[in-house]
């Protein structure tokens, strides 16, 4: 007698698992280091100064007073982005039983809340130049290789490099020609370690791009290096090869090593990449208004909402950073 087969039966349910795997990362490491503040108006600004070189002042017993200069302040400013998304579910795809998650509208909105976040780091770390809200143009905020001026390097083998124009903040850096660009080294790094000292910095973190974090992690004396490490949980230990470095101690202090995904290359050729030297308690991020979601006009059988946010990058004087640039991937 013939057995009643799983393929020809009808009325089977489908196995749907009732989670959504999502591996898209949403680690945004600079915009969850650096300071957060308020900004007021769409043209924030904030001020910058310094001291007077050091100097053997030795006066005269006796002798009048110098006569005082003052020197006023620097004036900063960048312009507020406002960045958003929107999302627009019909009442039906709300209504029906669906695996993953209860309703389509929360799971969106809260999607594009994790997308936005990420676009405010890709819009602080790229290197774009403020722009002027106007009647069909979108504010943009000027990202943070614009204004790193004072400590700029770059390992280019041309003449075409050149650091952000005067004031910082204005202008997008000048990127090297595409065959010129050069394989960051250890003694590039010192060079901008060594100069954002000199300018009174104290930077703390190394951001580069995932490329980059693997050459920091050639650097002399990190390779070859064996330790123990416990092996999958049990007593024993596993002879581990130690290739990366995640803290580089430099003559002038110790950087955090962290590869971010979002820094973009200079050409569409994934080259002209930058490693950032930063002080994250010289940055903040300046929020106009916060993440809001607003639920647009009904129009039909659906729902809009719109979510954004209005920001800007506050860099508290530039030369408590530092950039090597141009390089090679």
């Amino acid at each position: 007698m013939a057995a009643f087969h799983s393929y020809t039966a009808v009325g089977m349910r489908e196995d749907l698992s009732n989670t959504i795997y999502n591996i898209a990362p949403t680690e945004t490491p600079v915009v969850s280091s650096i300071g957060k503040t308020k900004a007021t108006a769409t043209l924030h600004e904030w001020q910058t100064d310094t001291l007077g070189a050091a100097a053997n002042t030795a006066l005269v017993e006796g002798a009048d007073a110098a006569a005082f200069t003052a020197v006023p302040t620097v004036r900063a400013t960048n312009r507020t982005q406002i960045m958003g998304k929107t999302v627009n579910i019909t009442g039906t795809l709300d209504a029906v039983d669906k695996a993953g998650r209860k309703t389509e509208t929360a799971y969106q909105l809260a999607k594009a809340g994790q997308e936005l976040k990420r676009d405010i780091e890709f819009a602080i770390l790229g290197n774009i130049a403020p722009v002027t809200s106007a009647s069909s143009t979108a504010p943009l905020m000027a990202s943070l290789q614009t204004w790193i001026r004072t400590n700029w390097t770059s390992v280019a083998s041309g003449s075409t490099a050149a650091a952000p124009a005067s004031p910082p903040g204005s202008a997008i850096r000048t990127k090297s020609a595409t065959g010129e660009t050069a394989a960051f080294t250890e003694a590039s790094l010192k060079t901008a370690m060594k100069a954002a000292f000199n300018a009174g910095g104290t930077p703390t973190m190394l951001v580069v791009p995932p490329n980059q974090k693997v050459v920091v992690s050639s650097f002399a004396g990190i390779a070859a290096n064996r330790v123990s490490t416990p092996n999958n949980g049990s007593n024993t230990k596993a002879a581990s090869i130690v290739g990366a470095a995640d803290v580089y101690l430099s003559d002038f202090g110790m950087l955090s090593v962290i590869p971010d995904r979002f820094m973009t290359s200079d050409y569409a050729s994934n080259n002209g990449e930058q490693a950032l030297i930063i002080d994250p308690t010289m940055l903040s991020l300046a929020t106009l208004r916060p993440f809001q979601s607003t639920l647009l006009a009904k129009t039909g059988d659906a729902e809009k909402h719109q979510m954004l946010t209005e920001v800007t990058l506050q860099v508290n004087n530039e030369a408590a950073h530092a950039i090597v640039a141009d390089l090679s991937s």
